[in-house]
Order: structure tokens, then sequence, then C-alpha cells
């Protein structure tokens, strides 16, 4: 990975920096995911094709520089088309595994309630909208971004205003101890949104690293794009019939003891 490009990395806040990361939620779709499946499919085909390149940091930055998104470059009103091409890159396995991990448990009910080509419009929306944000924050940077949490942290925001109290199984691991605790969604996305905030106010962008503004920026446009869709429904009243949880019965997981040996201190 070159040293210098902004990553959009939805694990950013909690699983690649730190014990705890989300492995599925209890909210099962009532549609087949066509576009998420086929969204995770196009950054993984993507992902493979330019992985080759991604050893040398020569030819992972002349990649990065074509067809990552350049804020210096926006600003002067060039190359456009980088804010949709940025979306479909990544710099590295742990970097397509988180995004895809989030998209996966989250998308299929923001695509259930959008329906497929709206969810789809959203997506995108929300990716542009993150692109922006970013650019507003560091509008003359030189460092490409990359990756495709700016348009995920739009649905992580349109998630938590349907679904605030659907519980998300957040996995802790601790050195060799690892545990599974059920946590509504609005404690984990609340969580994710003010890691994005804090990084942003803290975190130098002139050197690389993470793009917190344009999570943050996804995440909010997630949330407005969202509200129409939760009007609809009922707004107020629509938390009030299903007291945030999803409209339909949750999936039910059974969790076993842990195979892991405990080795207890001698005395």
């Amino acid at each position: 990975m070159p040293p210098a490009v902004l990553t959009l990395d939805a694990q950013s806040g909690t699983g690649q920096r730190g014990p705890m990361f989300p492995i599925r939620d209890h909210n099962p779709s009532g549609r087949t995911p066509w576009i998420t499946w086929a969204l995770m499919a196009i950054n993984i085909a993507v992902f493979l094709a330019t992985w080759p390149l991604l050893p040398s940091e020569e030819a992972a930055f002349v990649l990065f520089d074509a067809w990552g998104m350049v804020p210096g470059r926006i600003s002067m009103g060039q190359d456009w088309q980088t804010i949709l091409t940025s979306m479909f890159l990544h710099a590295g396995w742990m970097h397509i595994a988180g995004n895809m991990l989030f998209l996966w448990i989250f998308g299929d009910n923001m695509e259930d309630a959008f329906g497929h080509f709206g969810f789809l419009a959203f997506y995108l929306a929300a990716g542009l909208a993150a692109a922006l944000i970013q650019l507003g924050a560091d509008p003359w940077s030189p460092i490409p971004m990359v990756g495709a949490s700016g348009a995920i942290a739009g649905v992580l925001g349109g998630y938590l205003l349907m679904f605030p109290r659907a519980r998300v199984d957040i996995l802790v691991i601790i050195i060799i101890f690892f545990r599974i605790f059920p946590v509504p969604a609005w404690i984990m996305l609340g969580l994710w949104f003010a890691f994005q905030l804090v990084g942003g106010f803290s975190a130098p962008s002139d050197e690389g690293g993470v793009a917190y503004w344009a999570h943050a920026g996804g995440f909010v446009a997630g949330v407005v794009m969202t509200v129409p869709l939760w009007l609809r429904r009922g707004g107020p009243a629509f938390w009030s019939r299903t007291h945030g949880l999803p409209p339909h019965p949750e999936a039910e997981y059974e969790i076993g003891p842990s195979r892991i040996p405990v080795v207890r201190r001698r005395r």
C-alpha cells in the first residue's frame, strides 16, 4: 500500500483499530439483495484485478493517482469521473474485507427498504456526498482517496434511522478470548459515527490514512436521504409501531460454547 493514500475503511474505529467488530445483525431481509451482492462482486473483482499492483508502492500509487479521487484536481474541475471509480478501489486485504463485511451486514436491509434500483441510487448518492464532504474538508489535497465506505457509511446512517434497535452481534477479541455480544444498532452505529468525528478532528489528512470526514459525511447523507422513506412509513409513528425494531421477526442464532481451551493460572 502506498504511504500517501486516504482510505475509506468502514472498520476504522471498530475492528481495524480495536478489539471488536460487527459480524451480523438479527434483521433478515424480505427480498433477495441482488444489488448488494452485485456491488460486493464488483468491488471484489476490481480488487482482485488490481491486487498484483499493490505490493509495489510505485505501481500502487500510479493506480490510485489515476483512478482514485484527488481533491486538488476536483477543485480545478478535472477528473470528476474519479469520484465514481475511487468507490471501487481498495488498498489491501483488510480494507476490502472490512468494507464488504459492513455492506453484507447492513446493505440487504436498506435494499429491502428502498427497492433494488432505489438502493443503487441511494448507495451511489451517499458515495458522492462522502467524496464532496472530504473535498470540502481538504480541497487542495494531492492525496488520492479510495474505498467504498463513504457509500457504505450512508447505508449505516439509513439503517440507524430505520432500525435503531435492531440487534447487531459484536465480536469482542481480547488476546485469546472471543465473545459475541448482541447490542442495539444505535449503540454500535452511534459509536462508529463518534469515532469518525473524533478521527476527523484529530487525525492529519496530509499524510494519508483514513478519510474520516468522508465517513461522517456519507453517514449524515444516508440519514438525510432516508428521512423521506421513514416519513412515508409513518415517521415517529413508525418507530412507535415497531419500537425501533425490524418490522418482522428477528433472526435467531445459536451461539454455542467456545471451543478455545481456557488455560487457568497455577497457584
